[in-house]
């Protein structure tokens, strides 16, 4: 028995998926990189030569919203919807489109936003002491970890999909 919770069918569950997939770590990817952002003109500031090493770190909380894009793209492909001819999916399968979406829709969005705040820090830290930047980046790619986990279980339950 499929779930009730709203009355759609099988591709309006799909489509939703793949938006939510889109737009969630799209959002997390970019209040990751504005709080980075906001750190970086501070420093640049006062430091304008530290461009480069600055602009990697606020950089990194991006990536989020590229996994969320990917995974929206994988389910528009394998429902069709690029084709202009959808496949019909059955409620429960559109159900299955959506929940393969919710990893990273979802761990996007809050993965993106605690990364730019690691990244503002080690935006701040390289502003002290320039000479260990690469600290930074290795710290802040560890949130990273935890996007790309929840990149894979949304592609692994997608080559399950109808």
């Amino acid at each position: 028995m499929p779930f009730v919770f709203m009355n759609f069918d099988g591709l309006t569950w799909a489509l939703l998926g793949a938006a939510l997939a889109a737009s969630l770590a799209g959002m997390g990817s970019a209040m990751g990189v504005s709080i980075a952002g906001r750190a970086a003109t501070g420093v640049l500031g006062e430091k304008p030569d530290l461009f480069g090493k600055v602009l990697v770190l606020q950089a990194l909380p991006g990536t989020q919203g590229i996994y969320g894009f990917l995974v929206a793209v994988l389910l528009l492909v394998k429902m069709n919807w690029l084709g202009g001819n959808p496949t019909a999916l059955t409620e429960t399968q559109g159900q299955l489109y959506f929940a393969a979406a919710l990893p990273i829709a979802i761990v996007g969005l809050v993965s993106g936003i605690y990364q730019g705040k690691i990244a503002a820090s080690s935006i701040l830290m390289t502003g002290k002491r320039p000479e260990i930047s690469t600290r930074g980046i290795t710290m802040t790619a560890l949130v990273e970890t935890y996007a790309i986990l929840a990149l894979l279980v949304s592609i692994l339950m997608w080559t399950q999909l109808p």
